[in-house]
């Protein structure tokens, strides 16, 4: 009687196919697909460095030599003309050291040059409105460096590390109602 249940048992196991899990099942899918994936990037990816590579960038100047941009921090807006010159810089109209009087506007205003190893080899025309003078002296130099980077493409990467393209997202919190500034809170007095 053993033998027969033995039998049984052993054509069962042998009619019966193995069955793959639902897991393995996804996995191999998976892994098909991903490798489709894979081989359709690769195709498009050759042809978009090729590109990239031929297509250098051009300088952006205007019928007379120059070079614009637009420079924002806090509320100030400057719109900076840039050509190459002895190195004077206006600002409204006037001399940068009239229009700011502190050494320290004047280095933020200048840094993009030294960062580009171009100082005194531009003029620089800037219109600002808006903000105070840290905000005007910011957003002039930000106008420069973009100014700089359309004269000559060659200048972004060291502009670029230096933080001088990135425009500062920072600006004045706004005042909240029971407050008396952005978070200063009225004053409270325990006795």
């Amino acid at each position: 009687m053993t033998k027969k249940s033995d039998n049984k048992s052993e054509v069962v196991k042998e009619t019966l196919p193995k069955r793959k899990s639902k897991k393995e099942e996804a996995i191999k899918d998976l892994g098909e697909i991903g490798e489709a994936v894979v081989a359709a990037k690769n195709l498009p990816a050759a042809d978009e460095t090729e590109k990239k590579a031929s297509e250098k960038k051009v300088p952006k100047l205007d019928k007379l030599g120059r070079s614009y941009a637009t420079g924002r921090r806090k509320n100030a807006v400057a719109r900076v003309w840039i050509k190459p010159g002895s190195g004077k810089v206006t600002v409204n109209g006037k001399e940068q050291s009239e229009y700011f009087s502190r050494q320290t506007h004047l280095l933020i205003l200048n840094q993009p040059f030294l960062i580009a190893d171009r100082v005194g080899r531009f003029d620089v025309y800037a219109t600002v409105t808006g903000g105070g003078l840290s905000g005007q002296a910011g957003a002039v130099r930000h106008g420069i460096a973009r100014a700089l980077e359309n004269f000559d493409p060659a200048l972004r990467p060291p502009l670029k590390k230096a933080g001088m393209i990135t425009r500062d997202p920072r600006i004045v919190e706004r005042k909240k109602v029971g407050k008396h500034k952005a978070r200063r809170t009225k004053q409270w007095a325990k006795r």
